[in-house]
């Protein structure tokens, strides 16, 4: 398939799904396929085209790997139940933190996630028959920050990692499955182009990225039930107020990070040695670059707050105004 380029309109949008939906099919002949779905807009673009091509043998299964949102496993199977698709959820929090035990490192933490995910997916696949594909929801900036694609510099090309995407750089080489990845020419923004065409709703569509390897590279250093918690507090805090001042929709994404640090503080005349938040948010078209967001000092203030009333662990709360470059968009 042709590779589209960034700006589309309508009538793009339909070819690209018409033409996938019969690549689709080419490929994989009657066999079956297992989807993973995170909840985010790029894993459920690629569910539901997928779906249209193949029917009944996909396979749709969300893994919840203890790494997700507040809520998110009860949103994601609403919203497949919305769109007449069965999604089959699997716990796996035990294995997965398990694993993340003890680590630190980033890229360690990535390619960990992305293993795991494979195992899991692996032993699903086990339940059905013929099921020898994956379908991922692998995009264009995944594969480029990855290193998985060679950039020119001068008279050179060179493959350069920014970060290994677990479902690209994180993946084992002894897998079962071959791959599906109808989107993996597409950035954000046709991504979702494509999912408006194919009817889904502006909820998800329209979802602020969320990382496949979910809040484990949102937490710096190791990853603890704890931590994650913590985190997933203060990002619904942050999700609510985001959303009630009337900014969701202005950004590209929003989130908290929790850093491996503690901080004193004050609270009810006395001292307190809390965890710090950072928020992040960003305006971005593609994520390849993106700009800190000027968020109001007031909305700031009162986020900030909230925060620090509702998750008592937290006893203070910065803001990044960092771009991308120099930053990532996400911290880890």
């Amino acid at each position: 398939m042709a590779q589209p380029g960034r700006e589309w309109s309508r009538r793009q949008s339909q070819e690209f799904i018409h033409n996938a939906i019969s690549h689709i099919r080419d490929s994989t002949e009657g066999s079956s396929a297992i989807v993973g779905v995170s909840g985010g807009v790029d894993s459920t673009v690629a569910a539901v085209l997928v779906h249209r091509a193949m029917g009944k043998n996909l396979k749709p299964v969300m893994i919840d790997n203890g790494l997700l949102r507040e809520g998110e496993m009860e949103f994601v199977a609403s919203s497949f139940s919305g769109l007449g698709i069965e999604l089959k959820a699997v716990d796996a929090r035990s294995r997965f933190l398990e694993r993340l035990a003890g680590i630190a490192d980033p890229e360690a933490k990535r390619k960990i996630i992305g293993e795991e995910f494979i195992r899991v997916f692996e032993e699903e696949a086990a339940k059905y028959e013929g099921a020898r594909f994956l379908v991922q929801g692998t995009i264009r900036s995944d594969i480029v920050e990855s290193g998985a694609e060679a950039q020119t510099t001068g008279d050179e090309r060179e493959t350069r990692l920014v970060k290994s995407h677990h479902n690209v750089g994180g993946l084992p080489e002894d897998m079962d499955f071959e791959l599906l990845e109808p989107l993996r020419d597409l950035y954000k923004e046709q991504v979702r182009l494509v999912g408006e065409e194919l009817g889904l709703p502006k909820s998800l569509v329209h979802r602020h990225p969320f990382p496949g390897p979910g809040l484990a590279v949102r937490i710096l250093g190791e990853v603890t039930a704890q931590k994650l918690e913590i985190l997933r507090k203060a990002q619904a805090v942050l999700d609510r107020q985001i959303s009630e001042a009337g900014w969701y929709d202005r950004l590209w994404q929003c989130f908290c990070v929790l850093p491996n640090v503690r901080t004193v503080g004050v609270k009810e005349g006395g001292r307190t040695y809390g965890h710090l938040i950072a928020i992040r948010a960003v305006l971005s078209s593609d994520a390849m670059v993106a700009r800190w967001a000027p968020i109001p000092h007031d909305l700031l203030n009162a986020i900030a707050l909230k925060i620090t009333d509702e998750v008592p662990q937290v006893n203070r709360v910065v803001y990044d105004i960092t771009s991308k470059p120099p930053g990532t968009i996400e911290w880890e």
